[in-house]
């Protein structure tokens, strides 16, 4: 079975499109290939996001902010933003997928919590829409 290639967006790359990654690629196991990446990078993973997901298992720490020129592919199968429309370059996929998902940066722990959690359950819905 062919893995499916899947894109996360969002403006910074630091939180929303981090946790969406991590995600996927814990419940995706072996059978997606889940990435992330920003237009206007931080430059760095918000620690916050990092201690939140740590709190479900999933160690994202090691991830970097990253733009669209290191991801090894030029076109995935689903390409899913966190809200930022127009912000966010095009990016060659199948399906394009727009989360609208609240940017937590600035936040509290708690908000960092509710919007991880929010993620978890769109990206358990996404693999189990696409058979995964």
């Amino acid at each position: 079975m062919m893995t499916k290639k899947v894109l996360f967006l969002c403006v910074n790359n630091s939180c929303r499109s981090q946790m969406a990654e991590g995600f996927a690629r814990f419940y995706g196991e072996d059978k997606i290939e889940a990435f992330s990446a920003g237009s206007n990078l931080s430059g760095k993973v918000d620690e916050l996001a990092v201690e939140v997901m740590k709190e479900k298992g999933i160690d994202i720490s090691k991830n970097e902010s990253k733009g669209f020129d290191v991801l090894p592919y030029k076109d995935f199968d689903y390409v899913i933003s966190m809200g930022c429309g127009d912000i966010c370059p095009f990016v060659s996929a199948k399906q394009r997928i727009d989360w609208e998902t609240e940017d937590p940066k600035g936040g509290s722990k708690d908000k960092f919590r509710e919007v991880r959690d929010k993620i978890e359950e769109k990206v358990k819905e996404f693999l189990k829409e696409v058979g995964v």
